[in-house]
């Protein structure tokens, strides 16, 4: 008997431990997601592989942070260089092609006239002036510290003439009367690039300047509600930097990386989702900091990930997936969100991508057979009959040199497509464009964009695509080299 209620004391026991036995808590938000606790040890290894993905994942960041510098220094709209227009808090514009022999901008294109400006949000909104373009295509694209585009302004929004406001993410007012809406960015800093479509003829370049000159971003402190005009065409010039190299300014040292990435990461705020991952790089940043061992291994990875990660990406073809025939083009460009890869990848090879809808970006470094493009080489991109780039807007291919630069040549031609009025098309409907550093001949001049005589890469650009063009069901041909008889070989 005695067993018997001891047995039944026990389970009764066992019963109200069980009774009282509580869930825990599951996190409902990031913030109640615990972190890596300050003090905790780390391999030198660990420390690298975190390193390594944050420097993936945090030089676009840096790469935008350095640029806004820069622009800082410019006191106001000015030229640098005499070629590539500069301004904070304001816009600057060319009143032409952009020059085909500057080297600050890799993969810029000659089918628009451009501006420039970044803005420190922190200060007081901009407001945005938008004239009437009519017919002409045009589209303010605006990119936060992610280089993710925060507006839709332009052409293929029907966006109307008139003023606009550009507010910071901790803005709390209220746009005064006569401003159409507010575009909200989810950081201070913001890039804006203003691109008109210019076709390539006098008279277009004259009919496109009074618009040019009523483009105008400037302080809402000075918002009276009046439209300002600005002759760019007299932007003083300011003396360039000297050139640190053959391709596009460094704007990002793998020596100075993570000294600089905590504060970038103070001002870039993460995204949904992105808390733990701030948490996680943080931590060995804050270690670094403590601890001299893990901050020179965090610099040691920077420079083996520049090499080793980095430079390989300013190749087309590890940018983006397959457009097929040998072509690459990204897909969420302009709209990142959380694929470091490609956002890097671009930010490597020419920042600053418009959205899809916008802009469709295709692009190779090779032939129909997978062979580098070489200048010594003649090579042949036909369109079928109805098959040039369904656009609403423009398209245009673009070659460059191996650093992403126009190449020098007599002609003074760098692409073609919409702005070009003296395409000639076969006897069939279809249109042949010709690539290399020899002439196709007299008859096919007018279809040739010359190359230097080594390594080149073709870029085609489809503004306002069709949707055949987002979707993948368009193509773009296959470059295709001539052999000695003049014929092209395919595949």
């Amino acid at each position: 008997m005695r067993s018997l209620v001891s047995f039944v004391v026990v389970a009764l026991a066992m019963l109200l431990g069980e009774a009282q036995a509580q869930q825990v808590p599951l996190p409902k938000s990031s913030a109640e997601v615990p972190g890596p606790a300050p003090g905790t040890a780390m391999t030198k290894a660990y420390v690298q592989t975190v390193g390594r993905m944050a420097y993936l994942w945090g030089w676009t960041l840096v790469n935008t942070t350095n640029r806004a510098a820069a622009f800082a220094k410019a006191s106001e709209p000015a030229l640098l260089g005499g070629v590539l227009p500069v301004a904070y808090n304001r816009i600057a514009m060319l009143t032409g092609y952009i020059a085909p022999d500057q080297s600050f901008i890799a993969c810029p294109n000659q089918d628009v006239v451009y501006g420039a400006g970044f803005f420190g949000l922190d200060k007081e909104p901009i407001v945005i002036q938008v004239p009437d373009f009519g017919e002409r295509f045009w589209i303010y694209a605006l990119w936060d510290a992610r280089t993710d585009e925060v507006s839709k302004i332009g052409k293929p929004y029907g966006t109307k003439p008139g003023f606009y406001l550009l507010v910071g993410p901790n803005w709390t007012g209220s746009p005064p009367t006569g401003i159409n809406a507010v575009v909200r960015s989810s950081t201070n800093a913001v890039f804006a690039v203003p691109r008109i479509f210019m076709d390539d003829t006098p008279e277009d370049h004259q009919a496109v300047q009074p618009l040019l000159r009523q483009i105008s971003f400037y302080p809402l402190s000075q918002f009276d509600g009046k439209t300002k005009t600005t002759d760019w065409s007299k932007l003083p010039h300011i003396p360039a930097p000297p050139s640190s190299g053959k391709g596009e300014t460094a704007w990002v040292n793998p020596d100075t990386f993570f000294d600089e990435l905590p504060a970038v990461m103070k001002q870039v705020p993460p995204l949904p989702g992105e808390e733990s991952l701030y948490n996680w790089i943080g931590s060995v940043l804050d270690a670094a900091a403590k601890d001299p061992e893990i901050k020179q291994t965090l610099k040691e990875t920077a420079v083996a990930a520049e090499s080793e990660m980095i430079t390989p990406l300013f190749q087309w073809r590890y940018n983006g997936r397959s457009a097929g025939n040998g072509w690459n083009s990204p897909v969420n460009n302009g709209e990142w969100g959380t694929d470091y890869l490609n956002r890097t990848g671009t930010a490597k090879t020419n920042m600053y991508d418009n959205r899809p809808e916008e802009t469709k970006y295709i692009y190779t470094d090779d032939d129909s057979q997978g062979q580098q493009l070489n200048g010594q080489n003649t090579y042949m991109i036909t369109f079928a009959k109805g098959q040039v780039p369904p656009v609403k807007g423009f398209w245009s291919l673009t070659l460059y040199d191996e650093q992403h630069f126009f190449h020098p040549n007599l002609l003074n031609r760098y692409s073609l497509g919409t702005k070009n009025k003296a395409l000639k098309y076969n006897g069939d409907g279809s249109l042949t464009l010709y690539a290399g550093v020899k002439s196709p001949g007299a008859d096919k001049e007018s279809n040739w964009l010359p190359a230097p005589d080594r390594k080149f890469s073709l870029y085609l650009r489809a503004y306002w695509p069709d949707q055949a063009i987002i979707d993948g069901t368009w193509t773009p041909p296959a470059v295709q080299k001539v052999d000695a008889g003049g014929v092209g070989r395919q595949q």
